[in-house]
C-alpha cells in the first residue's frame, strides 16, 4: 500500500471531516476522497466545499469546467480557502489525443477553471477521436459511429503531457482507462512517470491485477464509479453493490451507510475514490469514512464480491459506437 496520512482540512467551526491523503511518486499529496463532477450542478459543488471536499475531479468531456471554475473562483476570492488547499483534476478529451493538441486543450481547461495550474492532468482515454473543432467532444459520422483517430501515438502523446509539467500547467500527470500493456509502454518511454491511474473500480470489479501493476510502478490508483454507478441501466435486472446483502448487513452492524462501507473498503486498500452525488446528506456521508475501520474479516468478505471482468460496467462501446475498432481500445485484454 502506498503511504497515506491523516490530516484535518481547515476545520470550520469543528464540523469538517478529516481526510486521508496519499502521497504521489513526486511527493505531492492527493486527498483519498474527491468529488466526481460528471453531471452535477454548481450547487452541489458549493455544498461539497462547505462539507470539506478539497479534491475536485472533472474533465473537458463533462462540459462543466467553466461552472466549476466559477464556484472555485468565488470560494477563493471570499477567503474560504487557499489555492494550495485544493486538489483539482481535469482530463484531456479523446479529440485531444495528439501530441500537438495537448497544450491547447489544457490551456483551454485552465481558462475555464480560472486556474493557473491543475494538480493532476489525465489522458482520459487511450483511443483518440477526430472532432470538427474543440467543442466536438464526441464526434459522430453520418453512420452514427464515432469518428476514430486511428493514428493515436501514446508515446508521443505522453511526451506532450510531460511538457505540461515543465511549463507549470500541471503539477502531476496521469492516465485513465489504460490497460496493462499501455501502462508498460508509457513506463518504458517516460521521463516523468504517471502519478495516478483513474479507472473503474468497485466491489464487483476490483481490478486486482491492474492495481498490482500500478503498485509495482508506484502509480497511485483512483476509482471512478466506486459505488458501482447505481444510476446505470445495468442494474435494472440485478442488485447493484449498494444493495448486496453482504454490504447492507455489514453497514447495519457498523451503523454506517452501504456507501460508506463500499468507499471505506477501497480506501483501506489504498485506492483514491471520487464518488459523485448531488444530495447534501450523502455528500457529507461519503466524506466521513475515516473515523472507522473495517476488520480483516470484513475486508475479506468484501474482497470476495469481486466478479472480475463480469462486474465491469463502463464498456464505452455503447456510448462510442465502433470505438472497439480503434487500435488503442484498451479492453480487448483481461487487464
Amino acid at each position: 500500500m502506498l503511504p497515506v496520512r491523516l490530516s484535518p482540512w481547515h476545520r470550520e467551526e469543528g464540523t469538517m471531516a478529516r481526510v486521508t491523503e496519499v502521497k504521489l511518486f513526486n511527493g505531492r499529496e492527493m486527498p483519498m476522497v474527491g468529488l466526481g463532477t460528471w453531471d452535477i450542478e454548481e450547487e452541489a459543488l458549493q455544498v461539497a466545499l462547505e462539507s470539506g471536499y478539497r479534491h475536485i475531479d472533472t474533465a473537458a468531456l463533462y462540459k462543466n469546467e467553466a461552472a466549476i471554475g466559477g464556484v472555485l473562483s468565488g470560494w477563493l476570492s471570499q477567503g474560504r480557502g487557499a489555492r494550495e488547499d485544493l486538489f483539482v483534476t481535469t482530463k484531456l478529451p479523446m479529440i485531444g489525443c495528439r501530441a500537438d493538441d495537448v497544450t491547447k486543450f489544457l490551456t483551454s481547461s485552465l481558462k475555464k477553471l480560472q486556474l493557473s495550474y491543475v494538480d493532476l492532468y489525465l489522458v482520459h482515454f487511450p483511443a483518440g477521436l477526430k472532432g470538427k473543432d474543440e467543442d466536438d467532444l464526441r464526434p459522430v459520422g453520418p453512420d452514427g459511429r464515432s469518428v476514430l483517430d486511428v493514428d493515436t501515438d501514446l508515446e508521443r502523446l505522453w511526451k506532450a503531457m510531460e511538457e505540461q509539467v515543465d511549463a507549470g500547467r500541471a503539477k502531476s500527470i496521469g492516465i485513465s482507462n489504460f490497460n496493462s500493456v499501455q501502462i508498460e509502454r508509457i513506463m518504458k518511454c517516460c521521463r516523468i512517470q504517471p502519478a495516478n491511474h483513474q479507472v473503474e473500480i468497485h466491489a464487483f470489479h476490483q481490478q486486482k491485477e491492474l492495481r498490482s501493476l500500478c503498485h509495482k510502478h508506484n502509480i497511485t490508483v483512483c476509482a471512478y464509479g466506486p459505488l458501482g454507478a447505481p444510476y446505470k441501466d445495468e442494474w435494472t435486472k440485478q442488485q447493484p453493490p449498494l444493495q448486496h446483502p453482504a454490504v447492507t448487513s455489514l453497514a447495519a452492524r457498523l451503523g454506517r451507510t452501504p456507501a460508506q462501507v463500499l468507499l471505506r473498503h477501497l480506501v483501506q486498500l489504498g485506492i483514491v475514490v471520487v464518488p459523485k452525488s448531488s444530495n447534501p446528506e450523502r455528500l457529507e456521508q461519503n466524506l466521513r469514512i475515516f473515523d472507522f475501520q473495517l476488520s480483516d474479516e470484513d475486508m475479506r468478505e468484501l474482497d470476495s464480491l469481486d466478479r472480475g471482468r463480469d462486474g465491469k460496467i463502463f464498456i464505452f462501446k455503447n456510448v462510442y459506437l465502433g470505438i472497439e475498432n480503434h487500435p488503442e481500445f484498451p479492453f480487448h485484454i483481461p487487464y
